[in-house]
């Protein structure tokens, strides 16, 4: 995300926009998602409990940009692909026995 980021910041500066206030609102929405998306990584690195629910998430919104990668009159299915597979890899990962005990909640007595 921080990449797409860049290269958005980018565009805006050097590339003529049909709307800079769609370009600017769009820009800005990714680099919230870049921190997201860092902030999750960070939490998964420190084993906090709620990074796992965040990282679920932010599977689905990629599993949906994948899903619409592949429709419409200017699909772009090899980009679907290169989205959908990480992401499924990613979302059976989460619900594997070893990530959920590592980032289980500790027990409150």
């Amino acid at each position: 995300m921080i990449c797409v980021v860049v290269v958005l910041v980018f565009d805006v500066l050097t590339q003529p926009a049909a709307s800079f206030a769609s370009a600017l609102a769009l820009t800005v929405l990714a680099a919230i998602a870049a921190v997201f998306v860092s902030a999750v990584a960070v939490a998964m690195a420190r084993r906090a409990p709620w990074s796992r629910g965040a990282a679920l998430v932010w599977q689905l919104v990629q599993l949906a940009i994948a899903v619409g990668a592949f429709q419409g009159a200017t699909a772009q299915p090899a980009w679907g692909w290169a989205i959908l597979a990480p992401t499924l890899v990613a979302l059976v990962l989460l619900f594997t026995k070893s990530v959920m005990e590592a980032l289980r909640r500790p027990d409150i007595e």
